[in-house]
């Protein structure tokens, strides 16, 4: 494509040009079906390995048919902010469902898991403080880091005696708070949350976990982190989506009583980004109740997954230490990972490349996101696809 640039814009053109050149630039793909495990991708029909849509429910009837009755009762979209005239009823039965089912005093409910990131750090840690942030935290996390105007002090990916250096030569502080990713989405490791507890505990610093990854996924039922380490009561902040594994769209902070009024007080996207819409809460609303009346689907997104973990690494890819559903194909370089991802295509499996900078430069990969949406058979599709494209270009035997 050529831009039309102007002296302003000029650098645009040319930047762009450098990512090109490097494999870097990201050829955005679109989905013209439903999401589930078999979409259509710019008029292809493929299996998707690609989405977050871990337990199948963004395609879900019950879903669907929630969204549906809400419209018919409450409309589409509040039209405020909570704090003003945007808090519907059904906003506040989300927040208390959510709360029973994470096990915690109260929750609040905002438009995204990054929002809710953006909202909570910056109210709770300002000039002064400290944040001890694991190096390898969301994006969403270093931005609202950012915004708080806090020292950040970064200690190495999951090292908890790393961590306990960094909190002994930081001397300066007025309140302080460790946050950490709960599944780290590019790998698909697991936070040392017990240890980081202990730490925590010790030294009397707020613990913040964000589980985007984690909900629906680890825990009884999809629970989350805490559960599954049986945490309960011992981890501050609860940091999740409902974007991922619940299907639909919305963050949500759990924990203390007191925190989560706070952040109704000072949450900046709390109080000035209209609420969640009606047809998204509802449906949000049923995802919970799915998973409090069965563990149905967690149970077969675990088993696909380790189905398609083992056979990958039978076939002799690098799938790294991945200890959860995540699976990343590592590959190193930028372009054969656009290329590995362009033939997977052709063969209908979509799994994007995931490259720098989401990813270190030479650690580009394919992530491959296994699903309960996906049957024996799609497995078996994708694996045989993942094996002729990786002889052919010759990243195994």
């Amino acid at each position: 494509m050529d831009y039309a640039t102007d002296s302003k814009t000029a650098w645009l053109a040319e930047e762009i040009n450098t990512l090109k050149e490097q494999g870097l630039f990201n050829t955005i793909r679109t989905i013209e079906s439903a999401m589930d495990g078999h979409i259509t991708v710019d008029g292809k029909p493929v299996l998707n390995f690609c989405a977050n849509n871990y337990l199948g429910l963004a395609n879900h009837p019950r879903l669907r048919e929630a969204a549906k009755h809400a419209i018919d009762k409450y409309g589409i979209g509040p039209g405020a902010v909570r704090t003003i005239a945007g808090t519907m009823s059904l906003h506040n039965r989300l927040e208390e469902r959510l709360a029973a089912f994470k096990g915690v005093e109260a929750c609040i409910s905002l438009q995204s898991g990054f929002t809710a990131n953006l909202a909570t750090i910056p109210a709770l840690v300002g000039r002064g403080d400290v944040i001890f942030s694991d190096e390898l935290n969301h994006a969403s996390i270093i931005d609202g880091s950012r915004l708080s105007r806090a020292t950040i002090v970064r200690y190495r990916h999951n090292d908890v005696d790393d961590l306990r250096q960094k909190i002994a030569e930081t001397t300066e502080y007025g309140r302080r708070i460790i946050i950490t990713d709960g599944v780290f989405s590019m790998d698909g490791d697991i936070a040392p949350l017990p240890e980081l507890c202990e730490v925590a505990s010790e030294h009397d610093i707020l613990l913040m976990v964000d589980d985007a990854h984690g909900e629906g996924v680890l825990g009884r039922g999809g629970r989350g982190i805490v559960d599954h380490f049986d945490l309960h009561g011992k981890v501050d902040i609860e940091v999740g989506t409902m974007s991922k594994a619940f299907g639909v769209v919305g963050g949500m902070v759990a924990g203390k009583r007191v925190i989560i009024d706070w952040l109704k007080q000072r949450g900046r996207p709390f109080l000035f980004s209209s609420a969640m819409t009606v047809p998204d809460t509802a449906a949000c609303l049923e995802a919970v109740e799915i998973l409090e009346s069965s563990d149905e689907l967690v149970t077969r997104l675990w088993r696909n997954a380790e189905l398609f973990k083992r056979e990958m690494t039978t076939l002799g890819f690098d799938v790294g230490h991945s200890a959860t559903p995540i699976v990343p194909v590592m590959l190193g370089e930028a372009p054969l990972a656009q290329e590995f991802s362009r033939r997977l295509f052709e063969q209908g499996v979509f799994a994007m490349a995931i490259g720098y900078p989401t990813v270190p430069q030479g650690k580009a990969r394919i992530r491959v996101m296994n699903t309960a949406a996906h049957s024996q058979d799609d497995l078996e599709q994708a694996l045989a696809a993942f094996e002729s494209v990786g002889k052919a270009l010759g990243v195994i035997g």
